[in-house]
């Protein structure tokens, strides 16, 4: 007996351990949904992006404001139409644009985020830039825990706890046989426990195989639906180019780089005499020092003792990061000008981003969604003229989203 209570209590040890670890793995982390789902139209301070800075939100909505603030980032557009005045005075401030629907996240999910924007973390001053640095502090996010660590724990804990079990049920079943005078049981190995359970429980046997079945269907068709999804998506580039020091710190205009933007389907990458219109002068970055421009140099064959490009040139072999399949006609021109849209509406805040990554998943689910609730640009853009009369006469007193001119057509992106 003395051996059954010794395991009792390492049984309870573990259950307390394994559910209070898998618990605190479970919460939701309000920072990386954030900057999922929110950071493209907010600023954690007080400055306007698409959508206001959230910084004193709690202090300005109706109270209570965890539940308005719940309310309105899980459906907007519900509780606008419910008559809430101070939702509808939020749309009309910022020009009619509606935010995007949250029903697909969780509750628990719009809490956290909810929590994080309300009281976000501290930013810490940076340090000194090191020479041969290739990232900026204030760049750095809060990876995810890894979605499977919660499941090897149960299963180390359900092995350990079948283990701790068996010991116990053969421990109280010599008793047993010793208060009944009867020798002890022949010892068996686990296989061949396993194998006479099993031929005396086959209704819970097929009932497990058939939940392990359906459970690998859903982790494989999970596996295939995320096929071709590359959100975060961060390569390594050949040259640690900063957008945060050039986009950001410097205010480089993006078409000053990418100038096929307002003319073509593509933006286009820079080439290296763009790097040399600024860097011909400039040969030490504030984080790198000399190492990266020297890339630059070698690329364009730039000889800086004799200030001239008499070197042997070679491309740079930029990675590419926003892949749109083959069969997906997409026009940067006709979203910049003609949609009138900013970068950050797909690309997110690349201002702020060291390494450049994809920040939106570009599904055509995401796309069709941005269609359904973006307001067509019509005033002052001659581009459509017609199209934009005959529509403000058909949709007279409605919105008109760029579904309403066929922005949802099969034909508008897959010919």
């Amino acid at each position: 007996m003395r051996h059954y209570k010794k395991s009792f209590l390492t049984l309870c040890l573990l259950v307390l351990s394994i559910f209070s670890t898998t618990t605190a793995f479970a919460q939701p982390d309000g920072a990386k949904l954030f900057k999922q789902n929110c950071a493209t139209c907010h600023r954690l301070d007080d400055k306007k992006l698409t959508g206001p800075g959230l910084k004193g939100v709690a202090d300005r909505v109706p109270k209570p404001a965890d539940e308005w603030l719940f309310k309105w980032v899980k459906n907007n557009d519900k509780l606008r139409a419910s008559g809430d005045a101070y939702a509808n005075k939020v749309f009309n401030d910022f020009g009619g644009s509606a935010m995007t629907v949250f029903e697909y996240l969780s509750d628990d999910e719009i809490k956290a985020v909810i929590a994080y924007f309300k009281n976000p973390p501290v930013e810490v001053a940076p340090t000194a830039p090191v020479a041969g640095a290739t990232s900026d502090a204030t760049e750095k996010k809060s990876e995810g825990l890894n979605p499977t660590l919660p499941l090897i724990i149960i299963a180390v804990f359900l092995v350990i706890l079948a283990a701790v079990l068996r010991g116990v049920k053969k421990s109280l079943k010599n008793v047993l046989n010793e208060k009944e005078g009867k020798g002890a049981d022949a010892d068996l190995t686990v296989w061949q426990e396993l194998v006479l359970w099993m031929n005396a429980n086959r209704t819970k046997v097929a009932v497990v195989i058939l939940f392990l079945i359906g459970w690998g269907g859903k982790l494989a068709w999970d596996g295939m639906m995320g096929i071709g999804i590359y959100q975060g998506y961060k390569p390594e580039q050949p040259i640690a180019f900063s957008h945060k020091i050039h986009a950001g710190d410097n205010g480089i205009n993006c078409v000053y780089c990418h100038s096929y933007v307002e003319k073509s389907r593509h933006a286009g990458i820079p080439s290296v005499n763009i790097c040399m219109n600024c860097h011909q002068g400039i040969e030490k970055g504030p984080n790198t020092g000399t190492a990266e421009i020297a890339k630059i140099y070698a690329a364009a064959g730039w000889n800086t003792e004799t200030q001239a490009y008499d070197k042997p040139q070679s491309p740079i072999k930029w990675i590419k990061v926003h892949n749109l399949p083959d069969f997906v006609y997409f026009s940067h021109q006709q979203h910049v000008v003609v949609g009138k849209q900013e970068c950050t509406t797909c690309h997110g805040e690349v201002k702020e981003m060291t390494v450049a990554q994809q920040h939106a998943p570009l599904t055509m689910a995401w796309c069709v969604d941005c269609h359904r609730k973006t307001e067509v640009a019509m005033a002052n853009n001659p581009y459509y003229e017609d199209l934009h009369k005959k529509l403000a006469e058909k949709y007279k007193g409605q919105k008109i989203t760029v579904d309403k001119m066929g922005g949802i057509e099969c034909a508008k992106c897959h010919y």
